[in-house]
């Protein structure tokens, strides 16, 4: 079924490009500017160029790593935030200012602020994770909330809270909420992640990509890592996924084994 959801959804997300697109070529027309709106075949062309470069893929690597570790920073303490803000009250109440904080403070703001307190290299590591872990936390607190109290009943009949029932009860009853979560976070987490590295000169990076090619007005290029980020967004974002129906499907070819 959810496969059969993808199908049908992919198409429209084509079309989505493909409106895009036709923005920018009206856009060009309107303005009369082809150098801020070059036409959609230039922006093509610039995309299947840099991919054909090592350059590209070393500077999509670097952003990646950035993204990776910003997103397990901000779902290790997000996740953990989440559950006991959704566990007490008071603690929800007493950390709302501080997420809502990070959660609505200008990026320009954030990275500053960051780049004032430590090196320029942990700044994308750091600025990342502080903006995503509120969207973590808010998601994974929500999640304990609608588990049902009468399970939670049962596992109090025989334990507390402790590692196990972490594990067995409250993720699997959240992974809705985390998988969302996740989404968003991927997704949000890489424009992050290139805006700080175009704030701070990241040495290969996408950010320091998009930078070159403004300073140097090549206009079709910033379309085209545009292009490539979001691919990657979607790339990332579908993996849990897909390791999740490979992991079940070895698990039935072993079962019928």
């Amino acid at each position: 079924m959810e496969r059969n959801k993808k199908q049908k959804t992919w198409p429209a997300f084509c079309l989505g490009i493909l409106l895009a697109a036709a923005l920018i070529q009206a856009a060009g027309w309107l303005k009369g500017d082809r150098l801020v709106f070059p036409d959609a075949g230039e922006i093509l062309r610039a995309f299947f160029r840099l991919l054909g470069t090592g350059r590209t893929w070393q500077q999509i690597g670097t952003t990646l790593a950035h993204l990776a570790e910003a997103v397990a920073v901000s779902a290790a303490a997000g996740t953990v935030l989440g559950i006991l803000q959704g566990r007490s009250e008071f603690l929800h109440t007493l950390l709302r200012p501080l997420m809502t904080l990070f959660r609505s403070i200008p990026m320009i703001v954030m990275t500053v602020i960051i780049m004032v307190l430590t090196k320029y290299d942990r700044v994308p590591l750091i600025a990342t994770s502080l903006m995503l872990i509120p969207l973590i936390s808010e998601a994974t607190c929500e999640g304990v909330r609608r588990i049902d109290p009468e399970l939670i009943d049962v596992y109090r009949m025989n334990s507390g809270f402790n590692a196990r029932v972490l594990f067995q009860v409250y993720l699997p009853l959240m992974a809705g909420y985390l998988k969302q979560a996740y989404i968003n976070a991927v997704g949000m987490g890489i424009k992050l992640t290139v805006t700080t590295e175009y704030l701070v000169q990241t040495r290969d990076s996408l950010g320091k990509a998009v930078y070159s090619s403004a300073y140097f007005n090549e206009y079709q290029d910033i379309y085209a890592y545009a292009l490539i980020m979001i691919l990657l967004a979607v790339l990332v974002s579908e993996l849990p996924g897909a390791v999740s129906r490979l992991a079940e499907r070895l698990k039935n070819r072993s079962g019928s084994q």
